[in-house]
């Protein structure tokens, strides 16, 4: 019996991880499946994707720069991914409708709770960023009921707009927008780097007092491309950083669980993509 297939689309994509942490949950799970990199056409991307659903394929992760093309492509989308206005998980319900979800936020808390032992309930938050990354993280932590959330973007007008978006969802939490250059008066618990900057003279310049004693900083890409964001915050006194490889295996995990209906440990999975990185 052939393997259900599944894949990632991107564009680029050889640089992904997907298919190994997928390779790991499954064989960690017992699962009879396949799961490959694909390269996207931004110009024919739903013509694409459908063909492939069409040819059998049986779940699709989305990445950079199609998490938007996904979402208008999808048929029906769930409750989380219309808020984000985001997709990042696709399959394919009977009749060949294609359902859009977004596992990024859920991935996000699963992280930032479960492996760094932080909750967001009463803490302070600064977002960097007001891009798809940000959206896809705002809803669960408003539902944690922070007691203050900034967003900050160098452009502070689609913070601003980001925020009167996410208004409703702000029950006991004090939301504020702002450009980067003039950031609100910390100090906070939890920094999250959502940019795709890192630090330097001609990126982000950050003012020292930013972290409250204790400090989380996160940052969602991985790899060297994080080490100037957690070197400057662990320099500044944060007690733990890191980069967003937890979050890239816990939103994997959540697409694994949707499409095959058990869920992976990612613990081991996450320690080995460690190991690989550092001997890379």
């Amino acid at each position: 019996m052939s393997p259900d297939r599944y894949a990632v689309v991107g564009n680029p994509i050889g640089h992904s991880l997907s298919p190994r942490i997928h390779t790991l949950f499954a064989e960690q799970t017992g699962q009879h499946l396949v799961y490959e990199a694909r390269l996207g056409d931004p110009g024919h991307f739903e013509r694409q994707v459908r063909g492939w659903f069409r040819e059998g394929l049986r779940g699709l992760n989305v990445t950079v720069p199609f998490k938007e093309q996904a979402f208008r492509m999808a048929d029906f989308r769930t409750p989380r991914a219309e808020r984000a206005g985001a997709v990042n998980t696709v399959w394919s319900e009977t009749g060949g409708r294609l359902t859009g979800d977004n596992t990024d936020g859920a991935g996000f808390m699963r992280d930032l709770v479960e492996r760094l032992g932080f909750a967001p309930r009463g803490q302070r938050i600064l977002i960097l960023g007001a891009g798809g990354a940000t959206r896809g993280l705002l809803a669960p932590l408003l539902e944690a009921t922070p007691a203050r959330l900034v967003v900050a973007n160098r452009t502070a007008q689609r913070a601003h707009d980001l925020m009167r978006s996410f208004g409703d969802l702000a029950v006991s939490t004090r939301l504020q927008a702002s450009g980067l250059g003039d950031l609100p008066e910390g100090p906070y618990d939890l920094l999250i780097n959502a940019t795709a900057a890192g630090l330097g003279s001609d990126r982000l310049d950050l003012p020292a007092g930013l972290l409250a004693p204790g400090a989380v900083a996160y940052d969602l890409v991985y790899g060297l491309p994080a080490e100037p964001f957690l070197v400057w915050a662990h320099a500044q006194g944060a007690s733990r950083v890191t980069d967003g490889l937890g979050m890239l295996v816990e939103q994997a995990a959540e697409a694994f669980a949707i499409w095959r209906g058990v869920r992976p440990d990612t613990r081991p999975v996450l320690a080995a993509l460690r190991e690989e990185t550092l001997s890379a």
